[in-house]
């Protein structure tokens, strides 16, 4: 747990960060009073975390105190409270610890998800669409905000690209690790035979870039427009509102064409493009501490998976840590904690 002099320190900070936003000189500069104000909520919320680990610590002694007592019915009620609240504390000391000391200076920032269909055909698009819910799910549990960017759906209501933002406290922190290859097992909608078919889905995570993170230059991009279009190639409009965008020294392509206006079209890929950039800065990073570790999403094959979902059995695999559910239909309803936190754990013994 977090020192006394530790929690003076982080106190001091949080009230520091109050008299600067309500300093007139800060308040006038837009973009420093952003950059202020981010740190402000993320110290706030170590604060509140703080004051809520003290509360269970304190809640969890009144239950001891009830457990000694000679009360039957409030010794069995009192034991299962107090299992509740040490699984709420160990999840709150977790997230405290990791926004305090994170293990990489992105973890704080907001998330962008890419989830693309790879082998299987029209399985694999339909596959990509659940992996989308579950994460939307496991958003929606843990109070954060999702926003697609991007998507190219296929003919039967897959996806075979979809890229969002996840908004919120520690977002790439938390969800960093579901970057590669995802498999699944089961009888496709698209089979009438009952042959249980394997296909896979890529996910990248990329930590959501800012001005202050890297620069690109003009020269540095090639911008192209062109007319939207729709599945199958139909133009939905005949202005040149999407944006193709190359950037000329990493050979990176980003195009967006959902937005109506060309500006917003430009500002989305911009976003993308630049989440990319510092992504390949973070692995180049990654890599000094680790010569081994392997990039985020490889080429899609099946051989190349990190977790597996099959459906005949109702198993989700995580083969990175050898972590297995029976519970896939809640997995796929968003609940991927488990997986989440041992993998925290896991990377963070292993660093």
């Amino acid at each position: 747990m977090i020192n006394k002099q530790k929690i003076e320190e982080i106190q001091k900070k949080l009230e520091e960060l109050k008299n600067q936003i309500n300093d007139p000189v800060v308040f006038n500069d837009q973009k420093k009073l952003k950059t202020i104000s981010i740190e402000y909520n993320e110290t706030k919320k170590i604060v509140d975390n703080i004051s809520q680990i003290k509360l269970i610590e304190k809640q969890i002694i009144e239950c001891d105190e009830i457990i000694k007592s000679d009360d039957v019915q409030m010794i069995e009620i009192a034991k299962t409270e107090k299992e509740d609240l040490e699984k709420k504390l160990k999840k709150l000391i977790t997230e405290t610890d990791e926004m305090i000391s994170p293990s990489s200076p992105y973890d704080k920032k907001n998330a962008i998800m890419e989830i693309r269909a790879g082998t299987g055909g029209e399985e694999s698009g339909l596959f990509s669409a659940d992996l989308f819910r579950m994460y939307s799910r496991y958003c929606e549990r843990n109070g954060l905000k999702l926003k697609i960017m991007s998507e190219s759906r296929t003919e039967i209501g897959g996806f075979k690209e979809i890229i969002f933002e996840v908004i919120g406290n520690n977002a790439f922190g938390t969800l960093k690790y579901e970057s590669g290859v995802h498999r699944v097992q089961r009888v496709p909608e698209t089979e009438k035979s009952g042959r249980i078919h394997t296909s896979a889905s890529t996910v990248a995570v990329l930590p959501q870039a800012e001005d202050v993170d890297l620069k690109i230059e003009d020269k540095d991009l090639k911008i192209d427009t062109f007319c939207s279009s729709g599945a199958g190639g139909q133009s939905v409009n005949t202005t040149y509102s999407a944006v193709r965008i190359t950037h000329l020294p990493s050979g990176l392509i980003v195009s967006c064409q959902d937005e109506r206006s060309q500006s917003q079209n430009k500002e989305k890929a911009m976003q993308i493009l630049k989440s990319r950039l510092l992504a390949i800065k973070e692995e180049e990073r990654q890599k000094e501490i680790d010569k081994d570790r392997k990039s985020q999403v490889g080429s899609g094959d099946r051989s190349e998976k990190i977790r597996t979902y099959n459906f005949p059995q109702n198993r989700v695999t995580d083969h990175r840590i050898n972590l297995t559910s029976y519970n896939l239909d809640r997995i796929l309803d968003g609940e991927i904690d488990e997986f989440i936190n041992k993998l925290k754990e896991f990377y963070k013994n292993e660093n």
